[in-house]
């Protein structure tokens, strides 16, 4: 399952350099695209403003088929306090920018499945797919309008995957 959700995350990262290629963030002095899985990061006491941050929150296996299929929920979380130059008050149009940019980061819903383990990374047999995105409510914590859109991933498990 790791598989996938590498392949999950590397395809938004990717799309997300194309799509707005100024959404970055630095985290421990690298700047890369603002995109981040939780799992993979020292804990934050607020989620990072103006990025993307992918968590897995649940699994399911289908063990009727000929291979187990995978049905991982990925909820992305992000956040915007609008900007210095407009005092903040432009923050609903922000929070709407990436709420659009969600939708472009998950079209088309599938990508081929890597070995992202080796160098440079290995096409498996199968494909990595998902839902459309279901867009939770804002949440308003002082400054910062906050989303989560959940995504249903799903993944056949190849021989030899743990």
């Amino acid at each position: 399952m790791q598989n996938a959700k590498d392949t999950f995350y590397i395809t938004l990262r990717t799309r997300l350099a194309t799509v707005n290629p100024s959404r970055t963030m630095t985290l421990r002095a690298v700047t890369r695209p603002g995109i981040l899985v939780q799992e993979a990061e020292a804990p934050m006491p607020q989620p990072l403003l103006d990025a993307f941050a992918l968590s897995w929150t649940g699994l399911e296996t289908d063990l009727q088929l000929s291979a187990i299929l995978a049905q991982m929920t990925c909820e992305i979380q992000y956040s915007t306090a609008g900007t210095q130059t407009n005092a903040g008050l432009d923050r609903g149009r922000a929070l709407e920018e990436m709420d659009y940019e969600v939708l472009k980061l998950l079209y088309p819903y599938s990508a081929q499945k890597m070995n992202y383990t080796q160098n440079p990374a290995v096409p498996m047999e199968t494909m990595v797919f998902w839902s459309e995105p279901e867009f939770g409510p804002i949440v308003t914590l002082r400054d910062r309008l906050t989303r989560a859109a959940k995504v249903i991933v799903f993944a056949y498990q190849e021989q030899g995957e743990q």
